[in-house]
């Protein structure tokens, strides 16, 4: 699997935030939810998931494949006095030890079979017990809607095999809709997402 492409850090480049600086609306929603502890946010991109819920008092680690992301990560952090452990690094060889994180987020990650197969195995094996993964995505028929996403339908993945992806998760949540997704320029406007929230039984 080749590292992310060039042009992010280039879709990053500027003080504008490309998805905004407020965080993803599911992950607003389903936080009350969550276990307080640590975190683990997967290709996180410029921070606002990330800080938001250092902000909410989570502990919270992030990686993204674009340097220019992570360093809006950090600065983003410091702008809003929150501590987050941002690093660089390549979804496709991402350590997740087992059992290790309390919470897990992928929110809007598109990635390609059978990495995409392999990073979910590795996310919910590496769920502490009553641990959460909380993931929201653009689905299949998001393709030409222009409002967000991948123009790439390789990289969007129906519910369904998501679900079977987490076997061994509880599901809380798992759902396929049309929402309204307002995150900075690039989300914007009516969109065909999946939502999971699923818990590793206690």
């Amino acid at each position: 699997m080749p590292h992310p492409p060039r042009d992010w850090n280039e879709r990053y480049a500027g003080d504008e935030y490309a998805f905004g600086t407020e965080p993803n609306d599911f992950l607003v929603w389903v936080e009350p939810l969550l276990p307080r502890g640590r975190v683990l946010s997967l290709a996180e991109g410029e921070g606002r998931n990330a800080t938001w819920l250092a902000g909410r008092g989570f502990d919270v680690w992030s990686v993204d494949g674009s340097t220019v992301g992570v360093e809006k990560t950090l600065r983003l952090a410091a702008e809003r006095g929150v501590s987050v452990h941002a690093q660089v690094g390549d979804l496709a060889d991402l350590a997740i030890a087992p059992g290790a994180w309390d919470v897990v987020v992928s929110v809007f990650v598109h990635l390609p079979q059978p990495l995409r197969g392999a990073l979910l195995r590795r996310a919910a094996a590496g769920l502490a017990p009553g641990g959460m993964y909380v993931m929201e995505a653009y689905a299949p028929d998001q393709i030409g809607r222009g409002t967000g996403g991948p123009p790439d339908a390789a990289l969007l993945a129906p519910l369904e095999e998501l679900v079977e992806g987490l076997g061994g998760l509880e599901l809380l949540h798992a759902a396929a809709l049309e929402r309204e997704v307002t995150e900075g320029r690039l989300h914007s406007g009516l969109a065909s997402v999946v939502q999971i929230l699923a818990r590793r039984p206690a």
